[in-house]
């Protein structure tokens, strides 16, 4: 019969004992210091062993054990070495070390707020907490198919947060893309184009002309580029170890068609292209992936230098000045500016296309990503002459 019952312990203290029997029928007991809590906790546990969920505390598992048993799944799937070694550091360094001793039982929606705050304050940032997020709820939710849990309170949690105010506050911390210095402006770019010189040229050139990321321009094959319609097919990528795979979401599948000028520099390019078994566009002198390393040290970082596209740096010469650096120094400045090139008006020199046309040249899994990061950047038609001249045509 489940109970709750005031008790007096050896040490003179009073609590509040709740009894009852688990699904196996065994008596478990739990003391709580307040009557509420114990009610709490006897509603609670009634209701989880007449489903047959209830796991008693002594037999709970930690967040660590779960963990390990999520990364042995995600190790047994053949994910991709670059997931599952992200996967592996959300664990051992922003879950472990703060939440990983806590049995699965007391993990609660006001305990994971404390989590993610934690992390925050020591330096994470919204995209990174967000990510370990993800992690730990797809660990709840193995645990509770292996009947180690029986709640996942990140879901819980989802459906008590505005996903939108997230948004705001993510992006709030985060910053908006700035032209000229997130994106290069396209005087840059004309710079950094006539400044492109051998084997960096056409594999930077597309990068500018198609949008594509590092690890999709690693993988780009030969077969994949149609040079008489002038498009290409994202259709694989090399992720961080080198080792060729699948595009990371259906998103990432995507046709886009390229300019004339780049077919031009491509049909050149492949009568020179080192041959290798993977068939790739811009492949190592043996015909192998070609490593991020390489091409921001060999060709991204020089060719921004050579355009005179450069800032101060920390470093300084033997009179005291600051040595200039590449003002970008990731590849992802030319898949911004591509974006921006697919967004600005055509007076401007861009292309004026529709978000979600964007949002599919971009390979973005929605059009809420496309509009988070580049949303500021699209064009508004309510400027004061564009609304004088609506309101003249309607008033006649």
């Amino acid at each position: 019969m489940a109970k709750i019952r005031k008790r007096t312990l050896p040490s003179g203290n009073q609590v509040w004992q709740a009894d009852y029997r688990d699904s196996a029928g065994k008596r478990r007991s739990r003391q709580f210091d307040l009557k509420k809590d114990a009610d709490a906790f006897m509603v609670k546990a009634r209701h989880e062993v007449g489903e047959g969920l209830h796991i008693p505390d002594s037999q709970a598992s930690t967040l660590s054990e779960i963990a390990k048993l999520w990364l042995d799944t995600a190790d047994a799937a053949g994910l991709e070495r670059s997931t599952a070694a992200q996967y592996k550091q959300h664990v051992d360094l922003h879950i472990k070390p703060f939440i990983g001793a806590l049995p699965v039982s007391k993990l609660t929606v006001a305990a994971v707020r404390a989590w993610e705050d934690h992390l925050r304050k020591e330096g994470r940032s919204a995209a990174l907490v967000k990510k370990v997020r993800v992690s730990l709820g797809a660990i709840l939710g193995d645990a509770m198919d292996r009947g180690l849990a029986t709640r996942n309170v990140i879901r819980e949690r989802g459906r008590t947060t505005s996903k939108a105010k997230e948004r705001r506050a993510e992006r709030r911390q985060s910053g908006k893309l700035e032209i000229g210095v997130d994106i290069p402006t396209r005087m840059e770019i004309k710079a950094f184009i006539a400044a492109l010189e051998g084997r960096w040229r056409p594999l930077l050139l597309t990068a500018v002309f198609s949008g594509l990321r590092a690890s999709e321009l690693r993988g780009l094959r030969w077969s994949d580029i149609n040079l008489t319609a002038g498009t290409l097919i994202v259709s694989q990528r090399a992720d961080r170890y080198n080792e060729i795979g699948a595009p990371k979401s259906e998103s990432g599948w995507r046709t886009i068609p390229i300019p004339p000028a780049l077919v031009d520099v491509l049909k050149a390019w492949k009568e020179q292209c080192p041959k290798g078994e993977l068939g790739l566009v811009f492949p190592t002198g043996a015909g192998n992936v070609e490593s991020l390393a390489n091409i921001r040290r060999r060709g991204l970082i020089p060719a921004w230098e050579l355009a005179g596209v450069v800032v101060p740096s920390e470093i300084v010469d033997e009179k005291g000045q600051p040595i200039a650096q590449a003002k970008y120094e990731g590849m992802h400045s030319l898949r911004h500016f591509y974006a921006s090139w697919l967004i600005n008006r055509k007076v401007d020199g861009g292309l004026e296309l529709p978000p979600k046309t964007v949002q599919a040249r971009m390979g973005h899994s929605s059009i809420m990503v496309t509009l988070d990061t580049y949303g500021h950047l699209f064009p508004s038609a309510d400027t004061g002459a564009e609304m004088e001249s609506a309101a003249m045509e309607l008033i006649g």
